[in-house]
Parts: C-alpha cells; sequence; structure tokens
C-alpha cells in the first residue's frame, strides 16, 4: 500500500504539508490549518511542487535562504488507499497513528484545493 505523510512546518508561517506517495513521487499540498478530524469542516490545501519519494521520512531544519526554510516535524504518517481518482478530485483512506478516514481533495481553481473528512462506506 503507498503512504502518506503529514509535516508540522514551522517556516514564515506555521501550516502542516501533506504529501500523498503517487506516480513515483510526493504529491504535495500546504494545509493551512491542517486536515480536519471531523466531518463537515473543510480546509484549503495549496498545491506545492512534488517532492522526491525520500522526502517520507524527513525531519529537521531546511536553512534560511532555501525554499521552505524552517523546522520540520513529522505529525503523522501511515498507508492510504485510493477509493477514486479523477481530473480535479481524489478519494482516499488514510491509515495513520492519528489521522485515519476517508478523505476527499477537490481542485476548486489553479493550486487549490479543498479537503475534508467523508462518511465511512
Amino acid at each position: 500500500m503507498p503512504h502518506f505523510v503529514i509535516q508540522k512546518h514551522k517556516a514564515t508561517h506555521l501550516h502542516f504539508d501533506f504529501r500523498l506517495e503517487m506516480d513515483g513521487v510526493l504529491k504535495s499540498w500546504a494545509v493551512p490549518k491542517g486536515l480536519p478530524e471531523e466531518q463537515g469542516i473543510k480546509r484549503l490545501a495549496v498545491a506545492v511542487e512534488d517532492h522526491p519519494l525520500g522526502y517520507i521520512d524527513f525531519e529537521g531544519v531546511i536553512p534560511g535562504g532555501h525554499y521552505g526554510a524552517g523546522i520540520v516535524e513529522i505529525w503523522d504518517k501511515g498507508e492510504y488507499e485510493i477509493e477514486s481518482r479523477e481530473e480535479g478530485k481524489i478519494v482516499f483512506h488514510l491509515t495513520g497513528k492519528k489521522i485515519k478516514g476517508r478523505y476527499a481533495l477537490i481542485h476548486t481553481n489553479e493550486k487549490n484545493w479543498l479537503v475534508f473528512k467523508l462518511k465511512k462506506l
């Protein structure tokens, strides 16, 4: 099963980086308020550049002057399963230590997506 990671990123602004192992890279989104843990809450997720697979285990300091400068900590990680994937919409099930359940990512415009928790099947 493919893996995911949520990294707490203390950069210019505190946010969470959500990464899904997909297509040989880590597809990545910056989520200012983190993934919702309850249904009915929609959160902004801004698509950022793909990261190499090895970044899934990264924790540490990104030096000043570099993209994403700041402190990165793994907040949660685990496995996920894609339920459906089409242009502009991904539905998946996360199994992490903190985050569990069905989620959707919906593309709204440009780099902006919405992420929210779905009902169990």
